[in-house]
């Protein structure tokens, strides 16, 4: 079995245990293989990423913004001294409980779930890899320990939150406890820090290089201050945390971005243009990793860098540049004119057709769901399965099921 030095056969553990099946392969490597090959993971080919599924070729999907950020969590965390398979199947699996139409779908979910314990995303990601999707009884995917602590981005339970985030819902609250078994309250793993970060750094560049192609965002609008300025409020507001940092210094370190030489002056969709974005992203993506490993490495430890022995370290100037990164799309795609009413008609849809699916069950849900509302416990546990299916959903099957049953 090959295994990064360090982790232990409590890492390796796994809630249902399993004999091996293929000698030289480690338990990351199989961990990998069930996410890589989950039909959760291939949904997510129709999930909308920021710019909306099937309006053009070009755009990226929940999927291909999930395979980009396994290749540079995977590349990150080895080079840290974590396992890379480990860190490569917690990237993979980041987004699998996200629903049809993004962040946006949440939203319309966390109101229908309010009687149910509420809905989130990542907590969604967790009950999927170990209860929803069908691999091992009672244990979705089975994966390790160390794997699926590596999906914890927030590790505490929703009644522990004190905000909107949180990384299990309470009625799973026997798994969380299993993964969680002797880590520090609230701290996540270094691997799923690693994981975070790879998150961040390939939707913030990403995102740019897509909204560029569709043409909602434009290099020459970035060089007007105004401009520049309402992307500054946009990112101080949502994405740095209150009272980090002030807008002079988010506005100078906009402007000291902008700056670097590798940001081209303009794009026009040909091919000397889009060669020159497509090196504004190996640019962006190898400063925010760069800066990561150089200020996490420690020359002088003969620790290995896994799970507790140390944190992520981002510089505060990366961090900031990729929450403008965030803005810049915020701004110019997301808030764009239409986009709210877009959005609001994408939320009517899903709270329509949960409704619609409470009305009719059983009968009315997928067969995968029907066993599990027929043994449910109550009104709140018939609610979370309806929930489980709507968040299932494509966007596109989305549609199509409102349409059946809502008409």
């Amino acid at each position: 079995m090959s295994l990064r030095s360090g982790y232990s056969g409590r890492d390796t553990a796994r809630f249902v245990p399993e004999p091996d099946k293929r000698p030289g392969r480690s338990p990351f490597q199989r961990d990998r293989a069930r996410v890589l090959h989950s039909s959760a993971l291939r949904r997510l080919a129709a999930k909308t990423q920021v710019v909306e599924v099937g309006q053009a070729d070009f755009p990226r999907t929940r999927l291909t913004h999930s395979l980009e950020c396994a290749q540079i969590g995977r590349e990150l965390g080895a080079a840290l001294g974590c396992d890379a398979d480990l860190v490569d199947a917690a990237c993979l699996a980041h987004d699998l409980g996200h629903p049809p139409f993004g962040h946006n779908g949440e939203l319309a979910l966390a109101q229908v779930a309010a009687d149910c314990g509420g809905f989130e995303g990542n907590a969604q990601s967790l009950r999927l890899l170990t209860r929803l999707e069908a691999k091992v009884p009672l244990a979705g995917l089975n994966l390790t320990r160390a794997t699926l602590d590596a999906t914890l981005k927030y590790p505490w339970l929703a009644s522990a939150a004190d905000g909107p985030k949180y990384g299990c819902y309470d009625e799973d609250a026997e798994i969380f406890d299993w993964i969680r078994d002797g880590a520090s309250p609230g701290r996540p793993c270094l691997e799923a820090q690693v994981m975070d970060w790879a998150d961040d750094v390939a939707y913030s560049v990403h995102d740019l290089e897509d909204g560029l192609h569709s043409g909602l965002i434009t290099l020459e609008k970035l060089q007007l201050q105004g401009e520049r300025m309402a992307v500054v409020n946009i990112a101080l507001a949502d994405y740095c945390r209150p009272g980090s940092v002030t807008e002079a210094e988010l506005a100078g370190t906009f402007d000291q971005m902008l700056a670097l030489d590798f940001w081209p002056g303009s794009f026009d969709g040909g091919p000397q243009t889009a060669a020159a974005v497509k090196n504004l992203t190996s640019e962006l993506i190898g400063r925010f990793c760069r800066a990561a490993e150089r200020a996490t490495q420690r020359p002088d430890s003969t620790a290995p860098s896994i799970r507790y022995a140390t944190d992520l370290e981002v510089p505060r100037q990366q961090r900031l540049e990729c929450a403008l990164l965030k803005g810049v799309t915020a701004h110019y795609v997301m808030r764009r004119e239409g986009a709210i009413a877009s959005q609001a008609a994408e939320r009517a849809v899903l709270i329509e057709l949960a409704q619609a699916l409470a009305d009719g069950a059983p009968h009315a849900l997928d067969p995968m769901f029907r066993s599990a509302y027929l043994s449910a416990d109550g009104d709140a546990g018939r609610l979370r399965v309806v929930v489980d299916q709507v968040a299932s959903l494509t966007d596109t099957s989305a549609r199509a099921w409102h349409a059946r049953l809502h008409g």
